[in-house]
């Protein structure tokens, strides 16, 4: 490996603050394309470069004198990335992976094609499509609307439990799915390098906050029979086998009470799904994901220690300079790990960074967790 090769992170969020952060311990030389100056990852290269990666000459420009380029975000221009690798760049995830995942509705179709399991599915254009399909009995109440592209962190999901739930319906091309009866929400970080090795990570399951419908805590290990466990690493393996991607692949998967696993989606890059593994795993998943796109033998994926991943989210009601309240309390507790995103402005529910919990055990890992939760808010 060449510490000279020129790799552009496209996007500066936390993910690629902790990407970055990642290859400064192997020296490696990055630039970073986002539009915000003040973005998370800003500070933590000498190389960043303001602009607008949806914009097609604006992300060209950024990737022709580089070597590599890979991404922490989705929503990205994906004819430019086309353009860079026709032109010998290296890519990844692949482009023609990316637009298909960029696609709730082609990603649906893969998984269909690939005989992976997944929920029932239509696809509609608009509202007025929804609301005839649910006029001529096509659709049936409970279901999920997803916006086939621009879901983010939450956002594009609208839950219909009954016909009162119809006025939020959201008038974009969209997927309708079946509502799953869920009994655990579960995610697994799968890597694959270019020369076709894969290693997972071991499962973790999750709890969402309500109103925000962004993670609130992660567990790890999960807490789900080991033959659950098997079923959903072959699933993801088998996932990321078929994209035939190079780099980070995060699976979420939705357990029903029936005991049936279900991919729900998956996204090409770091994941807060696996924030934990910075400190609890021998390989965190952002070293994993230089690994696999620089095409180096894949780490470790066994556990350290059992933890707890706390998102320390803004508080609602709370919106300007922020103030992380609590903290003295928090830093007592034994395992705790804090990651400030460095985001200076809190509002509602913003991610604002997240914690890590260790114990050997890890029922007492979930009750420092939940003080911590209790004990540590993100204030104006």
């Amino acid at each position: 490996m060449s510490t000279n090769l020129k790799i552009g992170i496209i996007g500066g969020g936390q993910l690629g603050k902790m990407l970055n952060q990642a290859a400064s311990q192997w020296h490696l030389d990055t630039a970073i394309l986002d539009p915000n100056p003040a973005c998370s990852a800003a500070s933590y290269t000498d190389n960043f470069i303001q602009g607008d990666f949806t914009d097609y000459q604006t992300l060209y420009d950024f990737g022709k004198d580089k070597d590599l380029l890979t991404i922490e975000i989705e929503k990205v221009n994906v004819e430019a990335l086309r353009a860079l690798e026709k032109e010998g760049k290296m890519v990844f995830p692949e482009p023609e992976v990316l637009a298909l995942i960029q696609d709730k509705g082609l990603q649906k179709q893969f998984y269909k094609k690939h005989n992976i399991p997944s929920s029932s599915f239509c696809i509609y254009s608009d509202r007025a499509d929804v609301i005839k399909a649910i006029d001529s009995g096509e659709i049936e109440v409970p279901f999920v609307q997803k916006s086939r592209t621009g879901g983010y962190d939450g956002k594009g999901v609208h839950v219909v439990n009954d016909l009162n739930d119809l006025d939020e319906l959201m008038d974009v091309p969209c997927v309708i799915e079946n509502k799953v009866d869920i009994d655990k929400e579960l995610a697994v970080i799968v890597a694959r390098n270019t020369s076709g090795e894969i290693k997972s990570f071991p499962v973790v399951d999750m709890e969402f906050n309500p109103k925000a419908n962004l993670v609130e805590f992660l567990f790890c290990p999960a807490s789900i029979d080991k033959v659950i466990e098997q079923k959903a690493i072959e699933m993801s393996e088998a996932c990321i086998k078929a994209f035939n991607m190079t780099g980070i692949l995060a699976v979420e998967l939705f357990l029903d009470k029936s005991g049936d696993l279900f991919i729900n989606e998956v996204a090409p890059r770091p994941h807060n799904s696996g924030h934990h593994t910075i400190e609890s795993m021998v390989t965190s998943q952002y070293e994993q994901h230089l690994r696999a796109i620089l095409d180096m033998p894949l780490g470790s994926t066994q556990i350290h220690s059992p933890a707890v991943m706390i998102n320390i989210l803004g508080e609602p009601g709370f919106a300007g300079k922020a103030k992380f309240d609590g903290l003295a309390d928090c830093m007592a507790v034994e395992g705790f790990k804090l990651h400030n995103y460095g985001k200076k402005d809190t509002k509602p529910f913003r991610k604002m960074g997240h914690a890590t919990v260790m114990d050997s055990d890890i029922e007492k890992a979930k009750d420092k967790a939940r003080f911590i939760k209790d004990k540590l808010k993100v204030i104006a």
